[in-house]
């Protein structure tokens, strides 16, 4: 389980939370103070928010998830603390075994053992 899409996009979304918090602070200081960290702190956030597009739309797929659930996944990129809340909702999911792809890899999985084991 720890090798699943929702695992990756769970593993990303954290960061992506932190770094749309520290953007928005930066954007602050910039406004603020002569310090400048929007340019760094903009293109970190910019790779780190691609990662969790592309790691979302995978999950999508693999998990099978409704074209709502998806789009909520990825419309709390764009919320701040929205990361933050994504990786718990991935956790539960993880933890859980929500989804029809997970439910048929784990029947699979068990008429598998049980047909090898009675063999």
């Amino acid at each position: 389980m720890k090798n699943s899409a929702v695992h990756r996009l769970r593993l990303v979304s954290m960061p992506e939370g932190l770094s749309f918090v520290l953007l928005l602070v930066g954007v602050v200081l910039k406004s603020t103070t002569s310090f400048n960290p929007v340019p760094v702190l903009g293109m970190v956030h910019g790779l780190i928010w691609t990662l969790y597009m592309v790691l979302g739309l995978w999950a999508w797929y693999r998990q099978r998830w409704s074209f709502w659930r998806a789009v909520w996944i990825l419309v709390l990129s764009v919320l701040p603390f929205g990361g933050f809340y994504a990786e718990r909702l991935l956790g539960r999911e993880e933890v859980q075994g929500y989804g029809p792809a997970l439910a048929a890899a784990t029947t699979t999985a068990t008429t598998t053992a049980t047909t090898t084991t009675t063999a």
